[in-house]
């Protein structure tokens, strides 16, 4: 063999390595984010954990790794943003279990995803009741007052979009319910955090202006699902190539909206890469 196939096959080999290892890694090397957001509301530290888009991947047993990371950050309260279970899943028994085991940690909430949204209509199960059952709170279209180190906050779940499918995205075209819904959710003066899996729901049109809300926090995107240097995430869901919401913590308008790049992946045409499973921790102050 002539010294540049050697040469060539090496570099091929350690190419698939890498790919190989990248692979790996975004689908089972956690990481920990930590993000803040500094608001007048807020009294006394609030640490929230943020996970979404498992996919009924598990991280060790159980995800004893999941949970054990979870509980290092001593939360004071845990959003699970859903895509939790995958549309084709037989049961939701993964889901629970791992929601029996983070209310030990700090009290939980779930809002849905278009997986979970998707389960329910294929198997007519009774997801919300299975999952409440578990320990956690659902919230759709659904708000709750809740006292955290003496900070009243105000935490509603929606998936649907916040605005009107007009060509324009008004949120006045919003479908009456769901007008009716936000409106009553922002009628207060406490510190208002929307559980919506879409960043989507929410950045589009004019909803980041006519709607009262201080936190939206946001799951779906998977960062873009392959993460290229310097470029980022590729795809963004109704953002389309190169999205400019797809992770972190971001400032539109009067809202902030922040971005997990989630925990996993469906069985997807192109898988994860580049893009460890995050477990996202927000504190407000």
């Amino acid at each position: 063999m002539s010294k540049r196939k050697k040469y060539i096959i090496t570099i091929f080999i350690l190419l698939l390595c890498f790919a190989l290892g990248s692979l790996w890694v975004s689908y089972n090397w956690l990481i920990i984010n930590h993000y803040e957001y500094e608001a007048s509301e807020i009294e006394s530290e609030v640490k929230i954990i943020v996970l979404s888009d498992l996919h009924e991947h598990e991280f060790g047993r159980n995800s004893e790794n999941l949970i054990q990371k979870i509980k290092e950050q001593t939360p004071d309260i845990i959003f699970m943003l859903g895509d939790f279970v995958n549309e084709d899943s037989e049961d939701a028994d993964i889901t629970c279990q791992l929601i029996n085991n983070l209310i030990d940690v700090a009290p939980t909430y779930f809002a849905w995803g278009n997986h979970e949204l998707d389960y329910i209509e294929n198997t007519n199960a009774d997801l919300e009741q299975e999952l409440e059952e578990a320990g956690a709170t659902v919230l759709d279209k659904k708000y709750v007052d809740i006292d955290i180190n003496g900070n009243i906050i105000r935490l509603g779940g929606m998936y649907d979009y916040a605005f009107g499918l007009t060509g324009n995205n008004e949120a006045s075209a919003a479908p009456q319910e769901i007008k009716d819904y936000l409106m009553d959710f922002q009628n207060t003066d406490n510190f208002k955090i929307m559980l919506s899996h879409r960043p989507d729901s929410f950045i589009f049109g004019d909803a980041s202006t006519e709607w009262d809300i201080d936190l939206v926090v946001s799951g779906h995107l998977h960062g873009g699902q392959v993460v290229l240097p310097i470029l980022g995430g590729i795809y963004g869901g109704d953002q389309g190539y190169f999205p400019e919401y797809v992770h972190g913590m971001y400032e539109k308008d009067d809202m902030r909206i922040f971005v997990t790049s989630g925990l996993g992946s469906s069985s997807a045409k192109v898988p994860r890469f580049n893009n460890r499973p995050e477990i996202a921790v927000i504190t407000l102050y």
